[in-house]
């Protein structure tokens, strides 16, 4: 069991690890995606530099290794063991994030976690989905993310027994950790010289509310190309 279950978590990285995203754009635009746009090696910024086309299935992709990984988990040791599948969820999430193949610096994870959250707690995965898209329409789908995030835990711990979970808390204590992931993502992302003039204080906030370096939107998702600093 013990064996079986480190493979698994391996197994979640490495699969978590396929940047589809970059993989996608250089083939298809033969471009490098952390040099345009937003710089993130997500769905996002592949939908904003190509196509809906080209995007779509690399959403997919992006949901379905967090969920496949996740469900392995569930044949392989057990659907009563949920700590063990929770820990693979965020195995997998760790590796989009800080992918072994582009150098550790990879996207944000947000589909990789609805992926895991579609097997975990699929009632969850669709309060995610529409807390997240309620900011849609005001195009501010990150702080949206955000918002969908931190609330995570919260509904984890108060909203589980109503749907028959009886033990609440591996899964709070793993949302906690995935929102926790989140942060620690966005504010280790690298500099770019767009943000050179900005403040360390409000560099932090923009990361943190909108996942940007500056608060431009438009400036920000539209560059091409750019150079980390």
């Amino acid at each position: 069991m013990t064996i079986e279950f480190g493979l698994l978590i391996l197994a979640a990285y490495l699969v978590g690890s396929v940047p589809a995203d970059h993989l996608v754009a250089k083939w298809s635009r033969g471009i490098d995606l952390r040099q345009y746009g937003s710089g993130n090696v997500g769905a996002s910024n592949l939908l904003t530099i190509t196509s809906k086309w080209i995007a779509i299935p690399v959403i997919i992709f992006d949901v379905g290794k967090g969920a496949l990984m996740v469900w392995a988990t569930t044949q392989l040791i057990g659907p009563e063991a949920v700590a063990q599948q929770v820990t693979v969820g965020l195995a997998a999430i760790i590796g989009h994030n800080w992918p072994v193949f582009l150098r550790f610096n990879g996207g944000r994870g947000a589909l990789t976690t609805i992926g895991v959250l579609l097997i975990l707690t699929p009632w969850l995965a669709l309060i995610l989905v529409a807390v997240a898209f309620l900011f849609f329409p005001f195009r501010q789908l990150s702080l949206g993310t955000t918002v969908a995030m931190a609330a995570l835990p919260l509904c984890s711990w108060h909203l589980s027994k109503p749907f028959g979970i009886e033990e609440p808390l591996p899964l709070t204590l793993g949302f906690l950790a995935i929102f926790i992931i989140l942060l620690v993502r966005r504010l280790t992302a690298p500099r770019t010289s767009l943000s050179a003039s900005v403040t360390p204080g409000q560099l932090i906030i923009n990361r943190l509310l909108f996942d940007r370096d500056i608060r431009d939107r438009e400036a920000w998702i539209k560059r091409k190309p750019f150079k980390q600093q």
